[in-house]
């Protein structure tokens, strides 16, 4: 399985699933229902596994939407590094230690059980995982670019150049021991280094509300835990709600850097 990593045109970008499939499914038949969507890429910003009620079918529901529609990529996030990591899909330095992270700080109890494997059973999940999955879980991208956008799961390093961190994530390097685009609390909360142009979406962080700033759009609206899914329909900045009656409103202001909009102060809780 391969996917796209260069794409332009209209995109509908999904905050972390983390199992969360009814959420997805709310969302899916509004999206289906639009004239454009057809030609709209679908891009799910990472995370599709543990902590929510169903890791296994939010994989299984993804390859529906790429077999359905093709236009569909689906991003790794920290848990779908630190899943492959501890069943080996991928060569890493031993001292990496994937295996003890995801059955200790990811919340992989939720995946396990959706497998029907009991809890730290690597072995025999990695012999279980459906052969469909592994291809998938194998191939996810680090990072997709787009004339306008760029999306990642955590964010991009403010002082280090654009074109190496881009040759990092595209050539997907499995020898460090922590990529933070992938996985640091830090980035979402950066400013983009200052020639990439375009807006960089990521999730990873929980924001109770969709975040969008100076060259930023932050998407991770439940955590895996609480409140509503959101999907953000780029260029029109139109948000796609699971829940309306719980999902609040968005932080705009396109114009402020992250610094500037000090979001411990300015997010609803």
């Amino acid at each position: 399985m391969e996917f796209e990593t260069q794409i332009s045109g209209p995109v509908a970008v999904f905050g972390d699933v983390h199992g969360q499939v009814g959420k997805v499914q709310s969302i899916l038949d509004r999206l289906r229902k639009r004239e454009d969507y057809q030609r709209r890429w679908i891009i799910f910003i990472g995370d599709l596994v543990d902590r929510g009620p169903d890791p296994k079918g939010a994989i299984d529901l993804a390859l529906e939407i790429i077999a359905e529609h093709p236009k569909t990529i689906v991003l790794s996030g920290n848990h779908e590094l630190a899943m492959t990591g501890a069943l080996g899909l991928f060569e890493t330095p031993s001292e990496n230690d994937w295996s003890g992270r995801w059955l200790d700080h990811y919340g992989s109890e939720a995946t396990f059980k959706s497998y029907g494997i009991p809890f730290g059973e690597l072995k025999t999940l990695r012999e279980e995982l459906p052969e469909e999955h592994r291809s998938m879980l194998q191939n996810l991208p680090w990072a997709v670019e787009h004339p306008e956008f760029f999306f990642v799961h955590s964010g991009l390093e403010p002082h280090t150049p654009f074109d190496l961190q881009k040759r990092i994530l595209f050539e997907k390097d499995y020898s460090l021991n922590r990529p933070d685009w992938l996985c640091s609390k830090r980035l979402p909360f950066q400013d983009p280094p200052q020639e990439c142009h375009q807006v960089v979406v990521s999730g990873h962080a929980y924001v109770p509300q969709v975040v969008f700033a100076r060259k930023r759009l932050l998407i991770d609206t439940t955590g895996g835990t609480t409140g509503s899914m959101s999907c953000v329909l780029l260029p029109e900045n139109q948000i796609i709600c699971s829940d309306v009656s719980i999902a609040k409103e968005p932080i705009w202001e396109p114009q402020a850097t992250m610094s500037e909009l000090n979001l411990k102060k300015r997010v609803v809780t």
